[in-house]
């Protein structure tokens, strides 16, 4: 039989996110934190939430630029 866990505070799991996020889950993470930022029950939550959702975005901005080509050198 399999308990169950109780729920994260979505503010909590949002923090959880920012610090744990990497390159390769960002954009799975970010889906999520929009997901628990837009269930929150007041502008007050949501606020408190903010700057760990900016930093989410800003993460995920830097990490999806397209890489730099090199220029060839001629000669």
């Amino acid at each position: 039989m399999s308990t169950l866990l109780p729920m994260l505070d979505p503010f909590d799991e949002i923090k959880k996110l920012y610090f744990s996020t990497t390159r390769e889950t960002i954009d799975r993470d970010f889906t999520r934190a929009l997901d628990l930022l837009t269930r929150m029950a007041s502008d007050e939550e949501r606020q408190r939430a903010a700057g760990y959702m900016h930093g989410l975005s800003e993460l995920k901005r830097e990490w999806k630029k397209p890489k730099k080509k090199r220029a060839k050198k001629s000669g």
